[in-house]
């Protein structure tokens, strides 16, 4: 069933359940707490922003690859139902994955509220295990926290538990498990929450465009679904929202739109996210909107562990504009880690000899990494290529934690079709030299700039890549 199919019968409930309400001295109490139907999404694509029908209004934002869940109004207090549960998430079209989530998806449904809302959040086990959620960075009573043990008895298998509180503050936020985290966390248990300015805000400014998405890591052997566990460094796919490239939906915006980017960052590392063409301001953070008097223009900006970012500027410049993690590892597939440097090795006599043994042997890593986004390699079913995506001049040679930001002046307000391939004007594209090269200036060997190296024994340097990946 689709989505939108879903969420007419979720509204359909929720207008017989405010009548119920209204009849309230003639129903029971078992009957008044009947539970809002849960909404599931079973596609991997970005829906469009869901338009507040009921509460107050605001300026919803778009999920990258997720969607926001639904929800209804019960004497005044919004009400959600989150189930959490196994799940199938597709990676990348061809790469799925065995994971947890919420309500059909990994990461879960972005919630949306408004500042002073009463939010009532229903939470079901399908787990084969306890859970519970923490909301991470809200303000609300200690009981309503979310940590198993500390503030709540876990939820068990098959039962059902509710959280209620008042969304305090206007911000950028997540949930997750406090409960085996390590386990649920890595499984993909994780969403984004958030919440609306109730009027305007003197350090919220309003935008066109919001967009949302969480950070997250897997370690995934290719040929396999379920993520390892154990897995504290080498992981070897870097997503968001659990898609990686080129399975990462783009950001589309009409040229001269103010848009804002909220990413959290829920893997086991920092991510320096960079925007090319285009400076940005950081307006938000775990603690909220920031004061204008600390904000400066950046075009990257460092999203650390169980951090928020918000960041927003004016997309004045067409063009297709890659939006990325700067740690080149994580743009990346399926990589391996203890992989030697072949760079400059020659194989031409290995190679012949290999073959008569394995006809399929390829030579890996002799003139860098390129070749493997070329390769027409066979390798294990449900694995994501290591560097995959072509665009208009072909491969790009990226995966993980890469986008792009499409700017276009005839993309119409609201609109968040992918415009395809930018077309760019005569004479703005790079090319191929092919006249007289100019010498080169160089300093002259024992001047000041460059004073001379007296002469004496050749030393060579061994250069060994590291194996692991601490500290990255």
């Amino acid at each position: 069933m689709s989505i939108n199919n879903e969420r007419r019968r979720f509204f359909a409930g929720a207008a017989a359940a405010t009548a119920t309400a209204v009849a309230a001295s003639a129903v029971s109490r078992v009957a008044m707490a009947a539970l809002p139907e849960p909404v599931l999404q079973a596609k991997p694509d970005t829906m469009p922003p869901l338009a507040p029908s009921t509460g107050r209004p605001y300026n919803p934002v778009v999920t990258l690859n997720g969607w926001t869940l639904p929800w209804r109004m019960n004497n005044g207090v919004k009400e959600f139902h989150l189930v959490a549960e196994p799940v199938v998430r597709e990676m990348a079209p061809g790469f799925k994955a065995n994971m947890w989530g919420y309500n059909g998806q990994s990461p879960g449904p972005t919630i949306e509220v408004v500042e002073g809302d009463r939010v009532r959040i229903f939470v079901t086990n399908k787990l084969p295990e306890h859970t519970s959620v923490h909301w991470h960075g809200q303000r609300l009573p200690n009981g309503m926290d979310g940590v198993s043990g500390l503030t709540q008895p876990a939820i068990p298998v098959g039962k059902t538990f509710v959280y209620e509180f008042v969304a305090r503050r206007p911000g950028t936020f997540m949930y997750h498990p406090h409960a085996d985290e390590m386990t649920q966390m890595a499984m993909g248990m994780m969403g984004f929450w958030i919440t609306h300015p109730k009027a305007k805000h003197p350090l919220i400014d309003e935008v066109d465009r919001d967009f949302v998405f969480l950070l997250n890591a897997y370690d995934i052997d290719p040929g396999s679904m379920t993520p390892k566990i154990m897995t504290m460094t080498d992981f070897n796919l870097w997503s968001w929202n659990s898609r990686v490239f080129p399975g990462i939906d783009t950001l589309n915006v009409r040229k001269g739109d103010k848009v804002r980017i909220r990413m959290g960052n829920l893997t086991m590392t920092n991510h320096p996210i960079h925007l090319h063409g285009h400076e940005f301001v950081v307006t938000g953070t775990d603690g909220g909107p920031t004061p204008k008097s600390t904000r400066w223009h950046e075009v990257t900006t460092d999203v650390a562990v169980g951090q928020m970012r918000q960041i927003e500027f004016l997309a004045d410049e067409e063009g297709d504009w890659a939006f990325h993690c700067h740690k080149s590892h994580h743009t990346m597939n399926a990589m391996g880690h203890d992989v030697p440097t072949m760079i400059g090795v020659d194989h031409r006599g290995l190679i012949k000899k290999l073959q008569k043994a394995v006809p399929d042997y390829m030579v890996m890593g002799e003139r860098g990494m390129a070749d493997m986004g070329e390769m027409e390699m066979e390798i294990p079913e449900n694995t994501a290529p290591m560097m995959t995506g072509t665009g208009p001049f072909g491969p790009v040679e990226m995966g993980g934690m890469f986008s792009m930001l499409k700017v276009r002046k005839n993309q119409k307000p609201g609109d968040y079709k992918d415009p395809g391939w930018y077309k760019h004007p005569a004479g703005t594209v790079a090319y191929e030299w092919t006249g007289a090269l100019p010498d080169p200036a160089r300093p002259r060997a024992g001047s000041k700039a460059m004073p001379a190296v007296s002469s004496g024994p050749v030393t060579q340097v061994q250069i060994r890549k590291p194996s692991g990946h601490a500290g990255h």
